[in-house]
């Protein structure tokens, strides 16, 4: 808890703001407009903003295409063929992990498909894979599809930790549980990092000890975590990880991925894996030989050349975020979801109303709050999106808002607590 009473006043949204130290960062973003100013951007969990400076970031590669074509692969200040290396130092910051260990590549679906070939190694009794319920869709057809091409049924192979009765979240001790008691037929822990229907940040550390200890690989999908959630994957002993760029890291519309793979794998790997011409030895690629020898750490895993313009637009969030500073960008994030949680607490006179399924502690959450509206949810969502909010609707009921500390205010929030109580008063009370 903050050392203060939160108030739902403008005064005390304000105060907030002006004392907030990345209260200038607004200004790096582009925030989409109404009629009478910008809109209360609520989004970040699903599509960041565009910062400021992606145009140019993006014009200087346009310009040495145009000036150099081919040959922008070798020369300049960011020869193509190494453009992957520019962004590592950051995401290495932003995963807690070593540079060796990251590399950003192509989509997080596909990355998820090369990761699981590498770690998911099923055999006779022990095929199966933990993972939470209610995954996102496309993780969820990754790991049948897995299970499938290794000849096993999904509905034996996934094995599904549900919340208790009753509860929207996963309890960790029910998860560890759940581990200890099936460890023996397990060949893989498969889990969101922040889950993304419901806001919760899962226990990484946690859940990575206890695979550990029992000798079953495990990795995450950080799509909701990565520039969310402070993270220390090498550190926790994760083997595996992949994420998306385009929510909290702003890098556009779907942009680049990347990959994870602890040191402990990746610099003496001797496992499967679908192997491409990027991931061979760079000092000997272009002899354009038959003989595939693995670049050390994730970069072994990469197929083809990178994406250039991808790349930059990328670099363009991430050197905000070093400039922020993830414990600065943490703190705030703490108070702006602290804030919002009592204002909606604020806005409803009937607590039976609107349920937050994210957990209240915030150490098992990140910038997002889920609402489950019991009444006219739709309504209440469409009329706030009306009046100037973007946020997120979910069927069957949840409304997903999420402010985030690089560009939303206190002031935003208090707007929108204003926005919610109408909205509320108008369909339901």
């Amino acid at each position: 808890m903050p050392p203060f009473q939160y108030r739902a006043t403008l005064s005390f949204a304000k105060q907030m703001d002006e004392a907030d130290p990345l209260r200038e960062f607004r200004s790096k973003f582009l925030l989409p407009k109404t009629n009478s100013g910008d809109k209360i951007y609520l989004c970040g969990n699903s599509l960041g903003l565009q910062p400021t400076t992606v145009s140019s970031y993006l014009s200087k590669e346009l310009e040495k295409w145009e000036t150099l074509g081919v040959e922008g692969h070798f020369k300049g200040e960011n020869p193509w063929v190494f453009a992957r290396k520019t962004s590592k130092p950051a995401l290495a910051i932003l995963l807690g992990a070593k540079e060796s260990e990251v590399t950003p590549m192509n989509s997080l679906s596909t990355n998820l498909h090369l990761l699981l070939v590498s770690f998911y190694r099923p055999r006779p009794g022990k095929y199966k894979i933990l993972a939470e319920a209610g995954a996102f869709p496309s993780d969820q057809f990754i790991l049948a599809s897995q299970a499938k091409f290794h000849g096993y049924d999904p509905n034996e192979a996934i094995l599904e930790i549900k919340p208790r009765e009753g509860e929207h979240t996963l309890r960790t001790n029910d998860i560890i549980t759940k581990i200890e008691q099936h460890a023996h037929e397990l060949a893989m822990i498969m889990m969101a990092g922040v889950q993304y229907y419901t806001g919760q940040w899962f226990d990484m550390e946690k859940i990575s000890a206890c695979a550990k200890a029992h000798g079953v690989p495990v990795g995450f999908d950080l799509a909701h975590a990565i520039g969310n959630v402070p993270l220390q994957l090498h550190q926790w002993k994760v083997d595996f990880a992949t994420w998306c760029s385009y929510k909290y890291l702003n890098a556009g519309p779907g942009n680049v991925s990347g990959v994870f793979v602890h040191d402990d794998h990746g610099q003496h790997f001797n496992g499967p894996r679908f192997t491409g011409w990027w991931g061979t030895n760079e000092k000997t690629r272009f002899q354009m030989q038959n003989d595939f020898q693995a670049l050390p750490g994730a970069d072994g895993w990469l197929l083809s050349n990178d994406n250039v313009l991808g790349l930059s637009a990328l670099q363009a969030s991430l050197d905000i975020f070093i400039e922020a500073d993830m414990g600065r960008i943490r703190k705030k994030s703490e108070l702006l979801t602290g804030y919002l949680e009592f204002l909606i607490r604020d806005s409803c006179d009937d607590p039976s109303l609107i349920n937050i399924i994210t957990p209240s502690n915030p150490k098992e959450r990140g910038s997002q709050l889920s609402l489950f509206i019991h009444k006219r949810g739709k309504e209440i969502f469409e009329h706030m999106h009306s009046e100037g909010v973007v946020a997120d609707w979910r069927n069957p009921n949840v409304i997903r808002v999420a402010p985030c500390p690089l560009y939303n205010s206190f002031t935003d929030l208090y707007n929108f607590g204003k926005i919610i109580k109408q909205s509320i008063r108008k369909f339901v009370e």
